[in-house]
């Protein structure tokens, strides 16, 4: 069935209209154009702990520390950044925790004094990998952690999927640059489920439909392109093809001088060789015309739309957001948001959907980071601010009953559970199952 995405209807999830505006995006990317809006929350107060300013009537606890124990004789990794919030077993949520690290960093690793990396560990010299963590789902207080893939290398973003948590290498040394696939049941390390078939690139995010099974994957480079995983048929989800994202009629275009409201007909091109030996993979892109994005980071779907970020894209170098609408094999793309200035927008990493259909999103910035809002009425507002350092947030993510917000501050090592009065959401959990491993991994 096709399906269609009102053109300035921002996101609509659960029968929530999102960003329906009265104003351009340039204008509400501003504060230097229009007054500041706060938003529905309230404007932020000084945290007296100074770890994170939030709004009236929020507070945080904080779940992990890095360094601390797992309950796997482990200890929590460093440099936490992208997470899925997936329903657990026995009253809880599941966190599946990515963990930006590489060959160098054994001193954050998950691998106290003495210890060797396990059996299934992926690449024993790798320090990257994903953490799970069971939080109580009535009163966010930590339950239990542990390793769950081991000996990967910088693992940024990811997103989720039928078959547990998306983990992604933003890395091609020998061996790596790949997309695994976490279950969100893995209570010790598991064997590493590495997809092949998604490419080997320098990976940032990936998430699938689960209407179709098709992957879209971003890449984060200055001249990174867009893809999406298309299997041959839905039952067989780890065969098809590779794709990336062009635009009708603009061989090669640039998307970092678009202006927003530009909206484009796509086409998609194949990659005939997705696990090259050397980092080609964009290369092949681009040489059958597909279009470049500044830096592809954060993605989430809602309702058979596709959104993304492009943290260097735009005039001021400081992030884009994305619309893609797919239509089979065509569909469109625009460019809903860019930041004119940096005190309106910085570099925006992760991104997720809000349960009631807000979208919110983490900064990875020079200046001091937030967690940014989009609100129903088209106002950017702040949600969050790391008043601790000048880290980046990431990991944005909900609990399934939209009562808590979860996130990391990667340079803290902090992973922290905010709650407050969200807005009443009383469905049951919702999103992927904690569901067994993926058919076909390889």
């Amino acid at each position: 069935m096709r399906r269609r995405v009102p053109r300035r209807s921002f996101l609509r999830f659960g029968g929530a209209a999102v960003a329906t505006l009265a104003l351009p995006f340039s204008l509400i990317f501003s504060r230097r154009t229009r007054p500041r809006m706060v938003g529905r929350f309230g404007p932020l107060e000084r945290d007296p702990a100074g770890i994170l300013d939030l709004p009236p009537g929020f507070t945080y606890r904080i779940l992990e520390r890095a360094g601390a124990d797992m309950d796997d004789g482990y200890r929590v990794p460093g440099r936490p950044d992208g997470m899925g919030c997936f329903p657990g077993p026995d009253s809880t949520v599941v966190l599946l925790r990515n963990h930006e690290n590489g060959p160098a960093d054994r001193a954050i690793g998950p691998y106290k004094s003495g210890q060797s990396a396990p059996a299934e560990a992926y690449d024993a010299a790798s320090m990257g990998g994903v953490t799970r963590l069971v939080v109580d789902a009535a009163t966010f207080e930590r339950r239990s952690s542990n390793l769950v893939l081991a000996g990967t290398n910088r693992n940024c973003a990811g997103g989720l999927s039928p078959w547990g948590w998306l983990t992604c290498e933003e890395n091609v040394d020998a061996r790596h640059g790949y997309v695994f696939v976490c279950p969100a049941t893995a209570s010790r390390v598991a064997p590493p489920q590495r997809l092949t078939a998604y490419g080997r690139f320098y990976h940032e995010a990936a998430i699938v439909d689960p209407a179709t099974s098709v992957a879209y994957l971003t890449e984060d480079r200055t001249d990174g392109c867009f893809y999406r995983f298309k299997p041959a048929d839905p039952a067989a989800p780890f065969q098809g093809k590779l794709q990336a994202l062009g635009v009708v009629g603009e061989r090669g275009v640039d998307t970092s001088d678009w202006a927003p409201g530009d909206r484009r007909e796509i086409a998609w091109v194949d990659i005939d060789d997705p696990d090259p030996k050397d980092d080609t993979v964009r290369k092949q892109a681009r040489a059958k015309g597909a279009a470049v994005f500044r830096r592809g980071e954060g993605i989430c779907l809602s309702q058979g739309a596709v959104y993304f970020s492009a943290t260097t894209g735009g005039p001021a170098g400081a992030g884009q957001i994305f619309q893609v609408v797919p239509e089979g094999d065509s569909g469109t793309i625009e460019l809903l948001a860019h930041a004119t200035d940096r005190d309106a927008l910085d570099m925006p990493d992760n991104i997720t959907v809000a349960p009631w259909g807000e979208l919110f999103l983490v900064e990875d910035g020079p200046l001091g980071n937030f967690v940014r809002g989009l609100s129903a009425d088209g106002q950017v507002f702040d949600f969050a601010h790391n008043a601790r350092s000048l880290g980046e947030l990431a990991g944005v993510c909900f609990s399934p009953d939209g009562r808590a917000l979860f996130l990391n501050m990667q340079e803290d090592g902090l992973t922290l559970a905010v709650t407050g009065p969200f807005p009443g959401v009383t469905a049951g959990p919702g999103g992927p199952p904690a569901s067994a491993p993926a058919p076909g991994a390889g």
